[in-house]
């Protein structure tokens, strides 16, 4: 099958690293891939990174959980990746797009995330526009936390912070503007969030 134009694919990808900041980090990474149900989605993993590729609300869906099965363990987890979409080159994840609509992943566990994103509206002259609108957005959301330099921070229940991040990515892509990178930055179970200090 050709690639797609650039622009113009319906796949979202998500390529990320989790660090479990513990000796114990390869059966906490497992133990995650194990609890996640990845079946609606394409995944690789190589000795760097995880890519998972398909249907926008899977990819998401798949990344909160895996962030979430792995926090679950009580170790400090960080997770970071790149959210992309209109991108050429996705072939190998369409049998994923005929998979049903409904999310596979329902754990609703709570779990405070600290975490930053960063918005790149490919070929949008005005992509300080878009990243302004989503910062009023996360506000709406109420999970903003910050503004910091090449980076906006985000907070709160993993469940709410994820649904912001797809409403976000979402919302920042345009027909005219298909082309989005989204890059997130997560911090689970940090000795600084018992501080006392929510911003922490």
């Amino acid at each position: 099958m050709e690639p797609y134009s650039c622009g113009t694919s319906p796949i979202v990808g998500f390529r990320f690293s989790l660090h479990p900041m513990s000796g114990h980090f390869i059966s906490i990474i497992k133990g995650a891939l194990k609890e996640t149900d990845t079946s609606h989605v394409w995944m690789q993993t190589d000795d760097v990174s995880t890519v998972i590729r398909g249907k926008q609300r899977h990819v998401f869906n798949v990344a909160k959980a895996l962030a979430l099965h792995a926090a679950k363990t009580g170790e400090h987890i960080a997770m970071s990746g790149t959210f992309s979409a209109g991108c050429p080159g996705d072939t190998a994840g369409d049998v994923y797009l005929d998979a049903p609509d409904e999310p596979v992943n329902q754990d609703s566990t709570p779990q405070y995330v600290s975490s930053q994103f960063a918005l790149y509206p490919m070929n949008n002259l005005d992509y300080m526009e878009v990243i302004y609108r989503e910062v009023e957005r996360a506000k709406e959301f109420g999970v903003w936390n910050d503004s910091m330099h090449y980076a906006s921070g985000i907070h709160g229940d993993i469940h709410e912070v994820f649904s912001f991040y797809e409403a976000s990515f979402s919302e920042a892509r345009s027909d005219q503007y298909p082309h989005l990178v989204m890059t997130v930055s997560m911090s689970l179970n940090s000795p600084s969030h018992t501080t006392g200090d929510p911003h922490a």
